[in-house]
Formats: C-alpha cells, structure tokens, sequence
C-alpha cells in the first residue's frame, strides 16, 4: 500500500485590530461631548423660560384642585399620555368630555394670525382633538366676536424646534408675547382683533381658565410650559379691540 503526502498550504493568522488607547480616549471624548451637548440642548431653553420668563407670570395655584383630582404628573406629564390629544391636557373629573357633541356652526374652522410670532392664518377646528393637525376651538366656549372667551389649544415644544407652520410646534413662542400685543381671528369672513392682557400658568388641574365671563369679549390661548415639557398650563388672555 502506498502513501501520498501533500503538504497542506501555510495558515493564514488573522491579526486582530488593536484600537490604540489614544483613539479609545477620541471616541469617549466624542461620545461624552454629544451626549452633554444634547443634554443642555434640551435643559438650557427649560431654564432660560423658567428664569427669564416664568418668574414675571402669575402663578395661578388652586389649592382645591389637586385634592379633588389627585393628579400626580410629573415634569414630562403624565406616563403614557399622548398630549398630541387634547383630552389629555387637563385631569378632568368624569363630567368632562372634551369631544363632546358640537353645535352647528356656520363654518367648520376659523383662523389665528399672530404677528409677532409669524403665526399666520393657523387654522382652529371646531370638534377636534388631534393637536398635531390643527389648533383646537374647545367645545362650548364662544365664538370670535361674542361675548365671551373663545378658548383655543395650541401644541408646543422646545423652542429651538418653533415652526409657525407646524402644528406640533405652533405654540412653542407664546411666551414671549407681551401685553399689548395684536392677536387676530379671521371668523366667518369677519377679522377681528384682539389685544394680550395678560399671561399666566395653572396647574393641569385647573380648569377655571376654560370658564366664560360674558362683561365683554376676550379671547384665551393655551398650550404647555415650560415648552418642551407638561408640567403647567401657560394661559393667554387677550381682549377684543374697541373698533373690532
């Protein structure tokens, strides 16, 4: 019996790539600088509105209502709420039905134009609740021009993200009206402008700012704040101006 022998072809070692400890000390450096960078991203406008602007607005705490609706919410709002929806937005007792049934209007929707903000012909939908695709009229409040307060939800988040144009961002910048400042409603046809008043934050659990007083004609804009989270309401009342 015979043997053959064939020499079996030299082994390829595979060599292993050794990051060099000064590359692992780039990449960590990187990673650590993106992730502060992105933190106060994020931090920094919270602060800035908490210590430029939320310190001149009026706190309206009502000292009844976290009793009555033991809310518990927390910066961000409350865990697994969609606040793109507004029945989310304030904790509400089983009375409330914020899709509740809509009388007839002449219209469907109307139209807010804030000029300072470079808001433009936003559109408020009578019946909705869906945030992201318009700003909401909230049901049984008055219509624009009536004695009254038109009551209008709008959604927000961190100023750096405002787009007049987005419905998600829309409100982002409300905070930086003044009083005095011109706010319009296009309504049947019909402008009518409004002047701001005043401005100051609730709780999520106080729904006093959607009642109505009928000695004269206002108008109330709402959205979260600070921007970006769902700790408090930030409220807007403005006025009808006298050739209106």
């Amino acid at each position: 019996m015979s043997y053959l022998y064939v020499k079996s072809p030299p082994r390829t070692v595979k060599v292993k790539k050794v990051i060099s400890p000064r590359r692992k000390k780039v990449f960590a450096s990187f990673f650590l600088f993106s992730g502060i960078f992105l933190f106060l991203s994020a931090i920094l406008p919270i602060l800035q509105f908490q210590f430029g602007y939320s310190t001149k607005f009026n706190q309206i705490l009502n000292p009844l209502s976290p009793q009555f609706y033991n809310y518990s919410g927390s910066v961000l709002g409350q865990v697994n709420a969609d606040y793109t929806q507004l029945s989310n937005w304030f904790v509400s007792d089983n009375s409330q039905n914020i899709s509740s049934s809509i009388p007839n209007y002449s219209t469907s929707s109307y139209y807010v134009s804030i000029p300072k903000l470079k808001i433009k012909e936003a559109e408020v939908i009578f019946g909705s609740t869906d945030l992201k695709k318009s700003l909401i009229h909230y049901p049984k409040t008055a219509l624009p021009g009536q004695y009254g307060s038109p009551v209008i939800f709008g959604h927000s988040v961190l100023p750096q993200f405002f787009n007049p144009e987005s419905y998600i961002t829309i409100f982002s910048t409300l905070y930086k009206l003044k009083q005095g400042d011109e706010i319009f409603i296009n309504y049947d046809q019909i402008q009518y402008k409004y002047l701001v008043q005043e401005m100051f934050e609730v709780q999520p659990t106080d729904l006093s700012v959607l009642e109505q007083r009928f000695d004269g004609r206002y108008l109330t804009l709402i959205t979260c704040s600070p921007p970006g989270t769902y700790l408090r309401r930030l409220i807007i009342k403005a006025q009808i101006a006298d050739n209106s």
